[in-house]
């Protein structure tokens, strides 16, 4: 089976483009989805992050409050670094064991940090979204409802996007300016080529 990653920075497009390749048959682990339920899921790992976040960063239920754990990380370098340490290997681990399920052609992996997080090492190829920043700030300020300061300090905690597009295998462009749905059909007869000549 092919192991492909869908990369891009917050507000490219990962997820939309994501759900188009859902839609024909493709699974999707969603590298981020599966990190907040393994935060939950793993009580080895959640005694892990209370005794290096505190334990407000739980509530009475064992919910994870990641508004909290979000204010800690993404205003400090060093604590975000080890927030990393903690959930990548655990959500590599779970991606491998869940792609060992799968009985299509291929599969794909979303995830925002693939390169900083070397994950990228356990796929085969690697498809870039891609979006022009100021479009990139405008829809997570929108998604997300906060200020434009709070988006570019997430921006500036990733790779650079030109450089991370550099090293994709394939890049979409989801610029508003090009079809996503045809960059997308097209991809998937590449990549189903790609995985029966295997």
């Amino acid at each position: 089976m092919l192991k492909v990653g869908i990369t891009g920075g917050i507000g490219s497009g990962k997820s939309t483009v994501s759900k188009i390749f859902e839609l024909l048959g493709v699974p999707v682990y969603y590298a981020d989805d599966r990190a907040k339920d393994i935060l939950i899921r793993d009580h080895a790992l959640a005694e892990e992050v209370k005794k290096h976040f505190g334990e407000e960063v739980y509530d009475a239920n064992g919910a994870l409050n990641r508004k909290h754990l979000g204010n800690i990380v993404f205003n400090d370098k060093t604590k975000l670094d080890i927030l990393n340490s903690l959930v990548h290997p655990a959500t590599i681990r779970d991606s491998e064991n869940w792609a060992l399920q799968q009985q299509t052609p291929y599969v794909l992996k979303e995830a925002a940090l693939l390169f900083e997080t070397e994950s990228f090492h356990y796929l085969d190829k690697i498809i870039g979204v891609y979006a022009p920043q100021p479009l990139r700030v405008h829809r997570v300020m929108k998604r997300d409802n906060i200020t434009r300061n709070e988006v570019l300090a997430r921006i500036h905690k990733q790779i650079d996007e030109r450089i991370k597009m550099r090293l994709c295998d394939y890049v979409i462009h989801n610029d508003e300016q090009q079809l996503v749905i045809p960059q997308v059909l097209e991809l998937h007869q590449q990549l189903l080529k790609m995985a029966n000549e295997q």
